[in-house]
């Protein structure tokens, strides 16, 4: 199974369209925020220091999120690509199980999912310190980097999932582009969450994804918030974060920490199974 791993981290990095693809809905989202999307949350907030570089995190935290679901897809190309040449039965032929080869190419979608978002967390923190901003300390960041990898772990398994019913690289083109569209809504960049529908607001505070953003916000934004409202009301910043998807209400309680982790690793554990129980069907 390891050389399965390293064949298919190969292929994803040798192609640099693929890799550069499964990187453009991050490159959408940095856009719009850099032209104009960050003038317009920044002139909502106090006329204090440091609400450029509040909202420098949050959206970093957002692509952060966003990056690492959509490089999970991209990686899981190579999945399809070998179903349709009829590759993956070459493997099949092999001793190694079926099983094997699905964990192969899950491994490998997962370590591409981590690294591409770990190298995308540094970059993140260079572009925040090079607009005036603070790198995160020590233990902030190994959070962040703890967020990432459960992120990358949960992302890894509802893709797979995804990826069963996907034969074709022409319907695989087709999901990733849906699904880059979406990921900005379910992150809440394109529009706040508080700006959202009750209706839409609550399928985004149950999917798994919307909370590795709302975690990595709360870890990036905490000392960018203390210092942008201090002084302020507590229900002054209690509404913005809820209004910029750092907290989530439900049933009129806040969504805890732990809560919101239980989701990511939960959604993890049911995607896995429910993706095993797929793949063992298929391969009957």
């Amino acid at each position: 199974m390891k050389a399965l791993i390293e064949r298919n981290l190969k292929v994803f990095f040798r192609d640099k369209a693929s890799v550069f693809f499964s990187l453009m809905a991050v490159l959408i989202i940095f856009g719009l925020y850099t032209l104009f999307l960050g003038d317009v949350w920044q002139s909502s907030l106090p006329k204090v220091d440091g609400t450029r570089t509040l909202m420098d995190n949050w959206i970093m935290a957002g692509v952060l999120a966003v990056t690492s679901l959509t490089t999970v897809m991209g990686a899981f190309g190579t999945m399809v690509d070998d179903r349709q040449k009829k590759i993956i039965k070459d493997f099949s032929a092999s001793p190694v199980g079926s099983g094997k080869i699905v964990a192969g190419y899950e491994l490998a979608s997962f370590l591409v999912g981590s690294i591409m978002s770990l190298i995308g967390f540094a970059l993140a923190e260079m572009y925040i310190v090079s607009r005036g901003g603070a790198a995160l300390a020590a233990v902030p960041a190994l959070e962040a980097v703890g967020l990432i990898l459960l992120s990358a772990l949960c992302n890894t398994a509802m893709v797979s999932l995804v990826v069963s019913f996907i034969k074709t690289q022409n319907a695989f083109g087709t999901a990733s582009s849906i699904l880059g569209t979406l990921v900005g809504f379910l992150t809440g960049i394109y529009l706040p969450i508080g700006m959202l529908p009750q209706g839409v607001q609550l399928v985004i505070k149950v999917f798994p994804l919307s909370h590795a953003a709302l975690l990595l916000r709360q870890v990036m934004m905490a000392e960018p918030m203390r210092q942008v409202f201090a002084g302020a009301p507590a229900s002054e910043a209690a509404d913005f974060q809820q209004q910029m998807g750092v907290t989530f209400q439900l049933g009129g309680q806040t969504v805890s920490t732990a809560a919101s982790l239980l989701i990511l690793a939960g959604g993890a554990v049911l995607f896995y199974v429910l993706s095993t129980l797929r793949y063992s069907k298929k391969s009957r």
